[in-house]
């Protein structure tokens, strides 16, 4: 599979998100072009802060393997990840962080590289599509 493929399996869950009120973030974990774990934005949902799309991603792509870290992995999400979710994926040692919009008031690149040091970044694959979304669940909210 391509990344715009990968990433539309992440608008996918970004849609499961906005149905439930949600603000429309998606993310998928791929290893040796296999999901691996799939997961959007629950933080109204579970009351948690922290249940952002890229760290239940997280989660659930170490719990699979059995292992915290996730050296061959990939992770795809739909918007730019904020410092929370970037800080998440370094520690875990994602080797590639694949987003679709830019965040430009909270996303991670304002801070600098968040990234593992070894991550390679890919930046605007389906954005049109990723931020589209994102725009019609404001329009929507402000109503």
């Amino acid at each position: 599979m391509s990344h715009e493929e990968y990433m539309r399996e992440a608008l996918k869950q970004a849609r499961y998100a906005f149905a439930e009120e949600e603000i429309p973030i998606g993310a998928v974990v791929v290893l040796d072009k296999q999901i691996i774990a799939r997961a959007y934005n629950q933080t109204e949902r579970l009351r948690d802060v922290t249940a952002h799309a890229e760290m239940l991603a997280l989660t659930a792509a170490a719990n699979h393997l059995g292992n915290k870290y996730l050296t061959d992995c990939t992770l795809y999400v739909t918007v730019e990840p904020c410092v929370m979710c970037a800080g998440a994926s370094a520690w875990a040692q994602i080797r590639r962080v694949v987003y679709g919009a830019d965040e430009l008031k909270v996303g991670f690149r304002r801070h600098g590289n968040l990234l593992h040091p070894k991550a390679e970044l890919v930046r605007g694959v389906l954005a049109e599509e990723c931020s589209a979304l994102m725009q019609e669940f404001f329009v929507r909210k402000r109503k």
